[in-house]
């Protein structure tokens, strides 16, 4: 399984602090390991899984895709206006 990254997920994940990295990359780990660990969204986002984790106290989500056998990561961040965010940069892609 090859993982992908977004643009914008890659940017997002640039600005965090090296502590806060290790933590997101051992959260990727768990969903490499259980792409169905997220919760599948509807309507728009149609095939688009959404996984939440905590770093510190605030709680983060992470959508990612799966493409045949691999995974694609779209974007990460805080709760607030987070689906806003996430149609706008799926329409930019597509």
């Amino acid at each position: 399984m090859k993982i992908y990254q977004s643009r914008t997920f890659e940017n997002k994940v640039k600005k965090l602090p090296k502590q806060e990295k290790e933590i997101l990359d051992a959260e990727i780990k768990k969903i490499a390991g259980n792409p169905l660990i997220g919760e599948e969204k509807k309507g728009d986002l149609r095939g688009v899984h959404v996984y939440k984790f905590k770093i510190k106290s605030i709680q983060y989500l992470l959508s990612y895709r799966m493409i045949k056998a691999d995974l694609e990561l779209i974007m990460i961040g805080p709760h607030e206006n987070y689906y806003r965010a996430l149609k706008g940069c799926l329409k930019r892609r597509y």
